[in-house]
């Protein structure tokens, strides 16, 4: 896993921070930058190039003279693309140059070109970016110091920030061969066109998370996902929270009188002992069953 110092913006050493090898630590691939570059400026191509065709010429559409008998050669009007003025034959009309590359090629190309740009030397990692004011002579001299600035040359700047640091932005926005970009807007065409590549501790870590390969597999959100799996089933494992003291007294009480109910409605219910006719009650609620017939069950 490669090491590299970090510096602030007077050019001293404050630390070191390691980078992924898997995003800093790639191989050199020719045939894939390249690939990547050309799809870049491919789907960054307006096609607006037209030319006007017999239909868009301005003029008369009527015959000039009649078809035949005139001597002269026939023609059918002005705009036709054998006279001057006229229309033009299969000119350029507008079209969408773009195209798609797939996502782990141009994840690979990033990946390619920046641990090409820190084996030359040419990546600086700086602690924290920041300015008090939005001046340009401030960020000047920042550059200055880490020998970007020369009167003979200056060399193309890449820096990689965030974009909510308007300082930044306001202060480098009308220095020329200088561009500000995040993490998420890195693309392959700005790395290989600037020379030096200054980024922020705070961008190194999300560009070893945006660029590791296991995200293209889905590793990462596996195991984001397995928490939250075992926190459900903790939850579902919980016993039922068990009643307040305060509400203990009146859950006893409601119980007792549920059994109280259900002992009273039990004895309305019981039925009675006639095992003896002595002990059947005398009077008008006796019901009397009529006497079996003769022969009945013969």
């Amino acid at each position: 896993m490669p090491t590299v110092k970090v510096r602030n913006l007077k050019n001293k050493e404050v630390g070191e921070v390691s980078l992924s090898d898997a995003v800093f630590g790639v191989e050199l691939n020719e045939s894939l930058i390249h690939a990547a570059v050309m799809n870049y400026r491919a789907n960054g191509r307006s096609g607006n190039s037209a030319t006007k065709t017999r239909g868009n010429v301005s003029g008369s559409g009527r015959k000039l003279w009649k078809q035949k008998g005139t001597g002269r050669a026939r023609i059918a009007s002005l705009r036709s693309p054998l006279w001057k003025g006229g229309g033009n034959v299969h000119g350029p009309q507008p079209r969408d140059w773009s195209y798609q590359m797939p996502k782990k090629m141009r994840r690979g190309a990033l990946r390619s070109a920046l641990s090409e740009r820190l084996r030359e030397g040419n990546l600086i990692v700086i602690d924290e970016i920041s300015f008090k004011d939005p001046k340009t002579k401030d960020f000047l001299a920042v550059l200055g110091t880490f020998g970007l600035v020369e009167k003979a040359k200056r060399a193309k700047t890449l820096i990689i920030d965030s974009l909510d640091n308007a300082n930044l932005v306001l202060s480098s926005r009308n220095v020329q061969k200088t561009k500000i970009t995040n993490s998420f807007g890195l693309n392959i065409y700005d790395i290989i066109y600037h020379e030096k590549l200054l980024i922020s501790k705070a961008a190194v870590q999300e560009l070893n998370n945006l660029l590791d390969p296991r995200r293209e597999h889905g590793e990462e959100v596996v195991a984001e996902t397995a928490p939250e799996t075992k926190s459900k089933a903790k939850k579902a494992e919980k016993p039922a929270a068990e009643p307040s003291t305060e509400e203990k007294p009146k859950a006893k009480k409601a119980a007792k009188a549920k059994t109280a109910k259900a002992e009273a409605s039990a004895e309305d219910i019981a039925p009675l002992d006639v095992e003896s006719p002595a002990e059947l009650p005398a009077g008008d609620d006796v019901l009397e069953l009529p006497a079996a017939e003769e022969g009945e069950g013969k």
